[in-house]
């Protein structure tokens, strides 16, 4: 029987192949390893310097935990990539860095590996949400919710839950003892308890080199930082008013990719620092490209131009969008449910 992961893999190489042509556009090793050291360094040495400066005021170490959290978001992202095997040609590089970088970035490799992987699979497929996304409901499903469910999805959708309080939980607790995985994922397993051990003397070393006062102090404001940063963007990556979602029966692969995952246009600094990742919609339509070939995509493939762009200042407009209405085929505010079309209304017929 296929693993989940093995599953969801087959399920995007067996979607109808797109009319866009993106073969040619591979990982560089040279590229790659150059990424990775300016990356690393980076991170490295603003943490360093927020040491440092630590006796000089503790703003300014505050301060500098935005580019120290920006390097650590990018390390995440060269871990996707390695998770796609698109960061090397040899998946055992990219398993070794991944594998490294998950006890930076706080996340077991391969078992979020192994979720990512069915996220893209299923992207856009009403009836196959659940695993490695945000959850969001539908009009419909949360009308028929009891009132206690429907308060809890309200505090679950609130941003300062969605993107404060739960990144923190994800990469600090849930990713430590993650209970949705199945006993029997034998090697996700290994990397979840791998991962804690390499992060606990990680973290212990650290301790005993400046201190845990100090530790604390520096690691705790970047890592909510950067967490935060990353949820933000897989959200407005895929939950804007105007995405792709549709039943099974309705679903394909090509246009969920393009239609449902956004073209998030940031500021050049801060497309660097999030490594291209707002250019999702090619990214989902082929995974092995990596983050430094995305924009090269983009400007060489007329089509994908076409796509609808979101602005830093059109993302914020997304903020409060919850639910689904599937007659009206966007998302919507709870503010909306009053003119939401009802089951067997003139308006849902």
């Amino acid at each position: 029987m296929l693993s989940d992961q093995a599953r969801a893999t087959a399920r995007i190489h067996e979607a109808p192949s797109p009319a866009i042509s993106l073969k040619g556009f591979r990982c560089d090793a040279t590229r790659s390893t150059i990424q990775l050291l300016v990356t690393g360094a980076g991170f490295v040495l603003t943490w360093l310097v927020m040491w440092l400066c630590r006796d000089q005021g503790y703003w300014i170490t505050l301060l500098l935990a935005f580019p120290a959290g920006g390097f650590l978001l990018r390390l995440f992202a060269i871990q996707h990539d390695c998770g796609h095997g698109a960061f090397f040609a040899s998946r055992w590089l990219n398993d070794l860095v991944g594998r490294t970088l998950g006890v930076l970035t706080l996340t077991p490799y391969k078992y979020w590996r192994r979720l990512h992987a069915t996220h893209h699979a299923n992207s856009g497929n009403l009836d196959r949400r659940g695993i490695g996304d945000i959850e969001m409901l539908t009009v419909a499903e949360y009308r028929v919710l009891p009132r206690t469910r429907q308060i809890a999805y309200r505090l679950y959708r609130h941003p300062v839950v969605l993107f404060l309080i739960g990144p923190l939980y994800l990469f600090m607790f849930k990713h430590r003892l993650p209970f949705d995985l199945p006993l029997t994922q034998g090697q996700a397993w290994q990397s979840v308890l791998g991962t804690n051990l390499a992060i606990v003397f990680l973290a212990a070393g650290m301790m005993w080199l400046v201190g845990p006062g100090d530790f604390i102090r520096i690691q705790l404001p970047l890592v909510v930082l950067a967490s935060s940063a990353g949820v933000w963007l897989f959200f407005v990556q895929h939950q804007f008013e105007a995405a792709y979602w549709r039943r099974e029966n309705d679903w394909n692969f090509r246009q969920a990719a393009l239609g449902g995952s956004s073209y998030y246009r940031l500021p050049r600094i801060l497309q660097w620092m999030t490594a291209s990742i707002g250019l999702h919609h090619v990214h989902h339509l082929s995974s092995r490209i990596p983050n430094y070939r995305l924009q090269e995509v983009l400007e060489q493939t007329p089509q994908l131009k076409s796509a609808r762009a979101m602005t830093v200042r059109q993302s914020l407009t997304c903020v409060t969008l919850s639910l689904w209405d599937e007659d009206a085929g966007k998302m919507i505010r709870f503010n909306d449910l009053r003119n939401a079309a009802r089951p067997g209304s003139p308006a849902a017929a």
